[in-house]
């Protein structure tokens, strides 16, 4: 976990680091990965020996999610492959960058990339797993769109995502099943105790699914050869040893306990070598480096997913040795065609020849790894090929316990061959058609030539390719260990430089010899695939797909998005009410209704009613506005009579602000709602209002009426008294008991606040008021006197100046008291914004600056870090987030202040919350918003009054209709 959270700062860092480094800020990221395949390599002895690395920190664990990290064997290969290869396109990036600007997304994206991979690879957690490999889909597609401005980017990048987003989905289903099935999550419990079942097949498939598509094999291939459009070391990088693997690497995995299951192996089979062989066909055609070796990968990505899928001793060694190898000569011909291009300056197998005589180091790398992924002796990857054909070809003469047909299986062996005859052929078609010396195309020149370091990678990835042919035995010796975890098949005879004569053997000379036929007449393969007729593919399908999406949406959207706010809140309301009219009509027993404990209650409601009822048929906005705020006092003085004071304060508080708010946006707003008589459409909001109210009052009384259980508030007072330190239960429960709903809360007004703010400043979060000098001798409230006369209240002055420091006072100790006694940091944040906006309303937006010369950003951000800052600091002493602590402090001689008329105390005795803090922080998030508010919607808008922005004055076709006296 250090280690992938060591790559991921990096990765937050990576801006700075490349205006600070420049393009030598990849060899510095480099490091991350490079320190990650060293610690790897360490762990050699425990791995091998049988002894995974495991570490664990619980996550969720209501729902048994731990970040459960396990390194066996699989987990160690794929982490090396990461890794290793991962540093050396870092390396490699420095010089192919080297004329471009700082590639500060880049350097941030790859080693973002490669914590997210070494994340999946080494995870043993299905949960985890399923977030690190959306977090590498999300980062390819980063990586894929590197230029924004070209449309083949953002098209491959989109692309690549749905289509693996897709399938991860279908994934995150079939873990769900399998770890329900399971009883665990765990996925080192799964493989060993195995879970069966029809749940655990349908899941089996669901997982598939998600693996096909990461590894981009048929139907889901069409992506990959897409992506070729990011720059060549990020294709080296995600489609030869990175995300591509994250498929195949699950396939691995869960081999020796889902390979059983019903339609796996078919599956495997049939669509691993229906990829194998179309991704080759289509790549002895393709002209451009690259796309020849996208289509390759597609090719080899299915007959990785063949042998490991098949779930045999035989087979899984070879596929593990394929990854392997096939990791080491991807990256090196995907690193060997950006030097290629630049320094050629075209990747086209036409217009590239002679090519060997200027590049000779580059030439013979080529070489190399193009015969090992061609499968030839003496390279890694004809050791790994040839194991992989005694697994395929032992189906075809013992079944290895797996079931399948001679017949079938003696088809699945040919096919198999052909596709390596194919592979061999456009592994000398690659070397060829970029070295080779072609009639009639002039010799190709360079640019200018690679530097040493541009080369250095993909010459030791492609003497990794010779040399691993000479290391069969310890390669078996380390793989086997996985081969071994597999109950069915034969054993392996292992990795051979020089294998025993045999059906493998057999099999390997004729697809060898096949490919060398293949590559000769490459002008006639040619011309049959262009006598094919064109036949609509997975891309035409997906491309159909997503029109119809488009086409549908745009349907909907035509016909339910119709700008109308009431007819989309009806709709919701209809819907929502008919749902509850069936529930409700299935209960049978309906509780007892209580409707009041005394008349003031009765006197109360019916007010509220009356109110509400003129509110909805009033066409007055300001009327309307009144009346609302009165159904709103109504409710706090219905808080006040069933017992909750703490309440009360608060919606009177909240309804006064909103009504100050409501008059403030009122200025530029008609007088009336609407000048229209009424509708017909009017009754159908009335019947749907109705019966919304109805359902939603029979919903309520339901549910106060069927508590059976004794509530979990019957506990609160004690527990506010011994946990949170505080008699007030209501302020306990905001700062302690639920502190993360109120950090929730504090982020929404803060976000509520800026955007109030965005809709009215253009330039930045500040007072549009122009500031003036001001006569310091002229008393308080001295920004009034600049407002014209008819603008003024002597009046509303003078008990400004009597009310706000009396506000002001009253907030604080509302902060100060509201642990123990009705108030906290909202109620006392509103009061003084009250206030803020009471010397707005008497002096102009001049006064309000005048009252609060700070920026309401930093009364809010400043809150923001206080209440988190107190969150976290228990951690400090030992503690847990959001712990509260009591201080009780003396403070001598201040006990009691004795005075002709009474004995007062004063300081004496002081008991002190840390839970206060993180109110007060409350209390600036809240007086922040309300500073925002009155900048935004009082003098902002006063601002825009002065520079002539406001709308024109309203009409007086806009009054009330005469003789309608009722509906004003």
């Amino acid at each position: 976990m250090a280690l992938i959270a060591a790559h991921l700062g990096l990765a937050v860092v990576a801006p700075w680091l490349a205006r600070l480094l420049g393009q030598r800020a990849f060899w510095l990221v480099a490091l991350a990965p490079a320190v990650t395949f060293a610690w790897l390599i360490q762990l050699a002895g425990p791995v091998l020996a049988g002894t995974p690395l495991s570490e664990a920190i619980d996550w969720i664990p209501a729902l048994g999610v731990a970040l459960d990290f396990r390194i066996g064997l699989v987990q160690w290969v794929l982490a090396l492959v990461v890794t290793g290869i991962g540093t050396l396109v870092l390396l490699y990036c420095r010089w192919y960058f080297e004329a471009d600007p700082p590639q500060a997304r880049v350097i941030g994206l790859l080693t973002a990339f490669c914590a997210a991979m070494i994340g999946l690879v080494t995870a043993d957690d299905l949960v985890v797993v399923y977030v690190f490999w959306e977090a590498t889909t999300v980062l390819s597609y980063l990586l894929i769109g590197h230029d924004p401005t070209r449309r083949a980017n953002r098209s491959a990048a989109l692309t690549a995502l749905i289509v693996t987003t897709t399938g991860g989905l279908a994934m995150l289903v079939g873990f769900l099943a399998l770890g329900h099935a399971a009883g665990t999550y765990s996925l080192s419990a799964i493989l060993a105790a195995p879970p069966s079942g029809p749940v655990v097949a349908v899941a089996a498939l669901l997982v598939l699914t998600g693996a096909l598509s990461k590894s981009a094999l048929v139907p889901f291939h069409f992506w990959l050869p897409g992506a070729m459009a990011a720059p060549t070391p990020i294709s080296a990088y995600l489609h030869a040893a990175a995300m591509v693997k994250a498929g195949v690497y699950l396939v691995a995995v869960l081999a020796p306990v889902l390979s059983s299951s019903p339609g796996w192996r078919p599956a495997v089979w049939v669509l691993g070598a229906l990829t194998l062989f179309l991704g080759g066909w289509r790549a002895l055609r393709q002209d451009d480096l690259k796309l020849l070796l996208a289509y390759g990968t597609v090719s080899q990505l299915g007959l990785l997913v063949l042998l490991l899928g098949t779930g045999t001793r035989a087979a899984a060694l070879g596929g593990l040795a394929m990854v392997v190898a096939h990791a080491l000569f991807k990256a090196t011909l995907f690193l060997v065609v950006g030097v290629i291009d630049h320094s050629a300056g075209t990747r086209q197998l036409s217009e590239l020849s002679g090519l060997y005589r200027r590049l000779p180091v580059t030439a013979t790398v080529a070489a190399l790894a193009a015969a090992s992924m061609a499968g030839l002796p003496p390279t890694l990857g004809f050791i790994a090929k040839e194991a992989g054909l005694e697994g395929v070809t032992n189906l075809a003469l013992t079944g290895d316990g797996t079931g399948i047909a001679p017949v079938p299986a003696w088809a699945l062996v040919a096919v198999v061959v052909v596709g390596s005859a194919i592979t061999v052929a456009y592994s000398l078609r690659f070397w060829w058609g970029a070295f080779g010396t072609k009639d009639g195309v002039a010799e190709s020149q360079l640019v200018h030539p690679p530097k040493p370091g541009f080369v250095a990678a993909p010459v030791l990835l492609g003497t990794a390719c010779l040399v691993g042919g000479f290391l069969g035995d310890p390669l078996t010796s380390f793989l086997e260990h996985y081969s071994e975890t597999l109950t069915a098949g034969e054993h392996s005879h292992g990795l051979a430089l020089i294998p025993a004569f045999g059906a493998p053997l057999l099999a390997s000379g004729v697809a060898i010899l096949g490919g060398l036929v293949l590559f000769w007449r490459r002008e006639w393969i040619t011309g049959v695939q262009q006598t094919f007729p064109a036949v609509p593919g997975a891309v035409d399908f997906y491309r159909a797909t997503m029109r119809g999406i488009d086409q549908l949406a745009v349907e909907v959207t035509d016909r339910t998005q119709r700008g109308s706010l009431a007819h989309y809140v009806g709709t919701i309301l209809v819907v929502l009410t008919a749902a509850l009219a069936y529930t409700l009509s299935r209960v049978h027993a309906w509780p007892a209704v209580h409707l009041a404990d005394n008349a003031g209650q009765v006197l109360v409601g019916a007010i509220v009613i009356v109110a509400a009822f003129l509110v909805a048929t009033s066409r007055g906005r300001l009327r309307a506005v009144v009346l609302l705020g009165v159904a709103g006092y109504g409710t706090a003085v219905l808080f006040l009579l069933h017992g909750a004071p703490d309440l009360a304060l608060t919606q009177v508080l909240v309804e006064t602000v909103s009504l100050l708010v409501f008059l403030l946006v009122l200025r530029k707003l008609p007088k009336f709602f609407t000048e229209r008589p009424l509708t017909s459409g009017r009754w159908w909001r009335i019947v749907i209002s109705a019966g919304t109210g109805l359902a939603f009052t029979l919903v309520a009384l339901l549910m106060i009426g069927s508590r059976t259980a004794t509530p979990v508030s019957a506990d609160y007072p004690e527990v506010a008294k011994s946990f949170g330190y505080g008699n007030n239960i209501v302020n306990v429960v905001l700062v302690d008991t639920r502190a993360w709903d109120t950090i929730g809360e504090i982020s929404v007004l803060g976000i509520a606040a800026t955007g109030v703010a965005s809709l009215i400043f253009l330039r930045g979060r500040h007072s549009r008021v122009q500031r003036t000098e001001l006569d310091p001798n002229r008393g308080w409230l001295r920004a009034s006197r600049s407002l014209p006369p008819d603008q003024r209240s002597l009046i509303f002055e003078v008990v400004t100046r009597l009310l706000f420091p009396v506000m002001i006072v009253v907030s604080v100790y509302l902060l100060v008291a509201g642990h123990n006694l009705p108030g906290g940091g909202f109620a006392g944040g509103l009061v003084a914004g009250t206030a803020l906006l009471v010397r707005y309303l008497a002096g102009g937006g001049q006064e309000l600056d005048e009252a609060m010369p700070v920026p309401a950003g930093a009364l809010i951000g400043s809150g923001l870090v206080l209440s988190v800052l107190t969150a976290i600091s228990p951690l400090a002493f030992g503690g847990v987030i959001f712990q509260s602590y009591e201080v009780h402090l003396h403070v001598p001689g201040w006990d009691h202040l004795t005075l002709p008329w009474g004995t007062w105390t004063l300081l004496g005795d002081i008991h002190l919350v840390s839970s206060t803090a993180f109110d007060i922080g409350v209390y600036l998030v809240v007086l922040g918003m309300m500073l925002d508010l009155g900048r935004s919607l009082g003098s902002g808008i006063d601002a825009q009054a002065r520079e002539g922005l406001t709308p024109a004055p309203e009409p007086e076709s806009t009054r009330a209709i005469p003789g309608r006296r009722w509906d004003r």
